[in-house]
Protein backbone atom coordinates (compact mmCIF):
# COMPACT_ATOMS: atom_id res chain seq x y z
CA UNK A 1 0.00 0.00 0.00
CA UNK A 2 2.64 2.33 0.70
CA UNK A 3 3.99 2.13 -2.83
CA UNK A 4 0.43 3.22 -4.05
CA UNK A 5 0.69 5.89 -2.14
CA UNK A 6 3.93 7.48 -3.10
CA UNK A 7 2.94 6.40 -6.66
CA UNK A 8 -0.91 8.80 -6.61
CA UNK A 9 1.29 11.37 -4.63
CA UNK A 10 3.48 11.60 -8.18
CA UNK A 11 0.14 11.67 -9.93
CA UNK A 12 -0.68 14.69 -8.26
CA UNK A 13 2.54 16.55 -8.91
CA UNK A 14 2.84 15.85 -12.14
CA UNK A 15 -0.95 16.72 -12.86
CA UNK A 16 -0.16 19.88 -10.67
CA UNK A 17 3.42 20.89 -12.65
CA UNK A 18 1.02 20.10 -16.23
CA UNK A 19 -1.52 22.53 -14.99
CA UNK A 20 1.16 25.10 -14.74
CA UNK A 21 2.67 24.15 -18.25
CA UNK A 22 -0.43 24.46 -19.52
CA UNK A 23 -1.17 27.74 -18.05
CA UNK A 24 1.78 29.03 -19.28
CA UNK A 25 1.01 28.19 -22.23
CA UNK A 26 -0.84 31.39 -23.17
CA UNK A 27 1.50 33.85 -21.94
CA UNK A 28 3.69 32.32 -24.63
CA UNK A 29 3.54 33.82 -28.29
CA UNK A 30 4.20 32.87 -31.48
CA UNK A 31 4.86 34.77 -35.39
CA UNK A 32 3.77 33.22 -38.40
CA UNK A 33 5.19 34.84 -41.63
CA UNK A 34 4.69 35.09 -44.89
CA UNK A 35 5.88 36.95 -47.61
CA UNK A 36 9.19 38.31 -46.53
CA UNK A 37 7.19 39.22 -43.30
CA UNK A 38 5.16 41.79 -44.94
CA UNK A 39 1.97 39.38 -43.06
CA UNK A 40 2.48 38.50 -39.76
CA UNK A 41 0.00 36.61 -37.63
CA UNK A 42 0.54 36.35 -33.87
CA UNK A 43 -1.02 33.45 -31.80
CA UNK A 44 -0.81 32.19 -28.13
CA UNK A 45 0.15 28.94 -26.76
CA UNK A 46 -3.65 27.96 -26.76
CA UNK A 47 -4.23 28.49 -30.85
CA UNK A 48 -6.04 32.08 -29.56
CA UNK A 49 -5.13 34.43 -32.61
CA UNK A 50 -3.47 37.69 -30.90
CA UNK A 51 -2.84 40.01 -33.95
CA UNK A 52 -2.73 40.10 -37.98
CA UNK A 53 -0.13 42.97 -39.36
CA UNK A 54 -0.09 43.41 -43.06
CA UNK A 55 1.52 46.16 -44.65
CA UNK A 56 -0.30 48.23 -46.86
CA UNK A 57 2.06 48.02 -49.98
CA UNK A 58 1.15 44.12 -50.27
CA UNK A 59 -2.52 45.25 -50.42
CA UNK A 60 -3.59 45.21 -53.98
CA UNK A 61 -7.39 45.62 -54.39
CA UNK A 62 -6.97 43.85 -58.17
CA UNK A 63 -5.21 40.78 -56.87
CA UNK A 64 -7.47 40.10 -53.27
CA UNK A 65 -6.35 35.95 -53.54
CA UNK A 66 -2.89 37.00 -53.19
CA UNK A 67 -3.28 38.84 -49.62
CA UNK A 68 -5.72 36.00 -48.56
CA UNK A 69 -2.86 33.33 -49.48
CA UNK A 70 -0.51 34.96 -47.63
CA UNK A 71 -2.56 35.91 -44.71
CA UNK A 72 -3.75 31.65 -44.67
CA UNK A 73 0.23 31.02 -45.33
CA UNK A 74 1.14 32.73 -42.15
CA UNK A 75 -1.92 31.65 -39.89
CA UNK A 76 -0.36 27.94 -40.77
CA UNK A 77 3.37 28.80 -40.00
CA UNK A 78 1.73 30.22 -36.36
CA UNK A 79 -0.50 26.89 -36.06
CA UNK A 80 2.40 24.62 -37.08
CA UNK A 81 4.95 26.73 -34.43
CA UNK A 82 2.24 26.29 -31.71
CA UNK A 83 2.29 22.78 -31.90
CA UNK A 84 5.55 22.51 -31.55
CA UNK A 85 5.71 24.84 -28.27
CA UNK A 86 2.93 22.62 -26.89
CA UNK A 87 5.02 19.35 -27.85
CA UNK A 88 8.27 20.76 -26.67
CA UNK A 89 6.44 21.87 -23.35
CA UNK A 90 4.10 19.31 -22.88
CA UNK A 91 6.00 16.92 -24.22
CA UNK A 92 8.01 15.94 -21.04
CA UNK A 93 4.53 15.10 -18.78
CA UNK A 94 3.76 12.51 -22.30
CA UNK A 95 6.96 11.10 -23.26
CA UNK A 96 6.27 7.43 -24.31
CA UNK A 97 2.32 8.02 -23.76
CA UNK A 98 -0.02 8.22 -26.82
CA UNK A 99 -2.65 9.99 -25.75
CA UNK A 100 -5.25 11.17 -28.19
CA UNK A 101 -6.40 14.58 -28.14
CA UNK A 102 -3.71 15.91 -26.15
CA UNK A 103 -1.79 17.81 -28.75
Amino acid sequence: MKNMNQMMKQVKKMQAEMAKAQQELEKKEVVGTAGGGVVKVTMNGHKQLLGVEIEPDVVDPDDVEMLQDLITAAFNEAMKQVDELVSKDLGKFTAGMNIPGLF
